[in-house]
């Protein structure tokens, strides 16, 4: 399954320059990196005026603007989507997902402190893997400095990416990923690439992904 990590922090404790650092160097030793920031309110990415902007005012639920270097879609939703629906949107030929924010989800986090912003950690600690902070905490996590960005990402690597090479399957239902055994997911691997298998032009599958919508 592609890891998911979340950075959290407070506001102005540095979190995005060293998701940056960090992102930079995942970059320079190869892996594929989807970033998802979560937001509290409205945002506006769009360009009032520009053409997608136009086709947005006229009603469009979804605008898609592609080029050869890149895909942007600007999609109006009621309500917020779940982060495995958004997951599952941005995943496909990434190696790892990391989060800015989502501190409510019951993902791995790694907390960016800062003792000028805040005298004590966000992050229960069941959920806490690793600190960035600018003084020690009793915890039995990872402590890392401020710019030991290569640490952060060797930890990365370690925890999360060298072995992370096996088949696995997710399972979404109404927008939640739902936990499967090992041998509820063997199942699923093996009837569905079974039956991909027998299909012309399947030969080199690396994901397949079906999606089923019930009446």
């Amino acid at each position: 399954m592609i890891p998911v990590i979340s950075f959290i922090g407070r506001h102005n404790c540095g979190k995005t320059t060293i998701l940056e650092k960090v992102i930079r160097g995942l970059k320079e030793k190869g892996y594929k990196i989807a970033v998802i920031k979560h937001h509290k309110g409205d945002f506006e990415i769009d360009i009032e005026g520009k053409d997608t902007w136009r086709l947005g005012q006229a009603g469009s639920d979804v605008v898609v603007i592609s080029s050869p270097e890149k895909t942007a879609v600007i999609r109006k939703s009621q309500k917020e989507l779940t982060l495995d629906q958004i997951k599952e949107m941005v995943s496909e030929g990434m190696d790892i997902v990391i989060l800015e924010g989502y501190k409510f989800e019951n993902k791995p986090k790694i907390e960016v402190f800062r003792s000028e912003v805040s005298d004590k950690i966000l992050t229960d600690e069941k959920d806490l893997v690793a600190l960035v902070t600018d003084r020690q905490f009793d915890i039995d996590v990872p402590q890392f400095s401020f710019d030991d960005a290569e640490g952060i990402v060797e930890f990365i690597i370690d925890k999360y990416l060298k072995n992370n090479s096996a088949a696995d399957v997710s399972l979404i239902v109404n927008g939640v990923s739902l936990e499967m055994k090992p041998f509820i997911q063997d199942m699923f691997i093996n009837t569905i690439s079974g039956l991909v298998a027998a299909l012309h032009g399947t030969e080199d599958a690396k994901e397949i992904r079906v999606t089923v919508r019930l009446p």
